[in-house]
């Protein structure tokens, strides 16, 4: 039987693309074996959304090459839709970008037989379809992903995914209906919403067009989902509207990831972000009155071009402001042909990483606060695996509960808990009984 391996970098839609083209292999008889195994085919899922990306990228690729010279390497994703034939000289068979991912096995069998390397990135076009790449499991033992959108045209001037991504493209709903079917088959409970801008979902399709709301609402009315959490909205999505209609849904988690990426406006004018830290702030208070103790995660994008110290202690403070629950933070990186690339006042990676040290400290900080603001308070756990000898899973909030060794419970099988105090994972519980 040949064995294929799969090794994935960056976001949840890449790990959703992972698995589907996972499934594709496995359909056709391969075997899936660990990335550091001996394999035939090997296939690394690229980012390049900065330039940590492109080296942990090219230095699997490398690797692979070196221990495994005689394997077939099939290089996918977001660096290899930048690069294209560029990297076939990293002694890659097939370079695949972010299309023709329903292709990877036929063209992959081809390859095996006649050896010949390929590029097969083809130009992102407007109107192009989205590619039903389709999961029959995912995430973990109770929660699985679901890509409904593809793409993004806001093109902040930092980014480089609108290029790699191309235009918003979304997935028909009853696709989407038809997936979370068999994900509840499967036995999953959670269903996690992701794509690249979900906020754009439904912007592409002609006349009378669904949107955001009505995907949640349709996995939502599924029988069997107990719970919907959504992936990365925009502040802008947070209306009044949108977050009542959110509360008349009780599955929703209260968990939301608001991009926030500068708490200075200056800084957010020169990303070309859509809102300032006014629009922010009325978007986590729209949240907070329909969902008091909702957890709010976001991104930081630190030592953007020209960031003053100035600018950079004024998302400091609006950090605390907020509350966040977590916060993710990343250095600002370089990427060519981005607005942001060649604007004056580049910052020296020291005090990029200077920034960010300092910024991932005070994330720390309030991911605590926000923690300990739950000690003695109840919520419902879903239990999903047991961890040397423990029950561990995730509350509505996100929170990650360990249960002392005698819990009784069942893997997706809800259970009120009552918080009780901070570990290096999350919080410990126990079940009321």
């Amino acid at each position: 039987m040949p064995t294929v391996a799969f090794h994935t970098l960056g976001c949840k839609v890449n790990q959703y693309d992972s698995q589907a083209m996972l499934e594709l292999f496995l359909a056709d008889g391969f075997e899936a074996v660990s990335f550091d195994s001996p394999a035939d085919i090997y296939v690394i899922n690229t980012c390049t959304v900065t330039g940590t990306g492109d080296k942990k990228s090219l230095q699997l690729a490398r690797r692979v090459k070196r221990d495994h010279p005689d394997a077939l390497l099939i290089l996918c994703g977001c660096m290899a839709q930048k690069q294209g034939g560029a990297l076939l000289s990293t002694g890659a068979d097939l370079i695949l970008g972010t299309q023709h991912r329903g292709e990877i096995v036929s063209l992959a069998k081809r390859l095996l037989v006649s050896r010949s390397p390929l590029c097969a990135v083809s130009p992102l076009l407007p109107g192009m379809p989205f590619e039903n790449l389709t999961v029959s499991r995912h995430e973990g033992h109770t929660r699985a992903a679901v890509k409904i959108q593809e793409g993004c045209d806001n093109r902040c001037t930092y980014c480089i995914i609108p290029s790699v991504r191309g235009p918003i493209r979304s997935r028909p709903l009853e696709d989407i209906r038809s997936e979370i079917f068999r994900l509840r088959d499967a036995g999953f409970v959670e269903i996690v919403l992701t794509g690249i801008h979900l906020a754009s979902y439904g912007k592409d399709f002609p006349g009378r067009r669904p949107a955001l709301l009505d995907v949640i609402r349709a996995v939502h009315s599924v029988p069997g989902i107990l719970r919907v959490r959504i992936g990365s909205l925009e502040p802008v999505v947070s209306t009044e509207d949108f977050c009542r209609a959110l509360k008349d849904l009780p599955g929703v988690c209260p968990q939301f990831h608001l991009a926030l990426q500068s708490g200075s406006d200056t800084v957010l004018a020169r990303m070309k972000r859509r809102y300032n830290t006014a629009m922010y702030l009325r978007a986590v208070d729209q949240l907070r009155s329909f969902f008091p103790d909702a957890a709010l995660t976001t991104d930081i994008l630190t030592g953007f071009p020209g960031e003053s110290q100035a600018e950079f202690e004024e998302t400091k403070t609006f950090i605390k402001k907020v509350g966040f629950s977590r916060i993710h933070v990343f250095p600002y990186s370089q990427r060519a042909d981005t607005p942001a690339a060649v604007m004056p006042g580049q910052l020296s990676s020291a005090l990029k990483e200077e920034r960010s040290r300092e910024l991932i400290s005070l994330g720390k900080q309030v991911a605590e606060k926000y923690l300990s603001s739950w000690i003695g308070r109840e919520s419902v756990l879903l239990p999903e695996e047991k961890i040397d000898g423990c029950w561990e899973g995730y509350t509505p909030e996100y929170i990650r509960v360990t249960l002392p060794r005698d819990a009784a419970c069942k893997s997706g099988i809800p259970c009120p808990v009552r918080l009780v105090s901070l570990t290096h994972r999350g919080m410990s519980g126990m079940i009321i009984e």
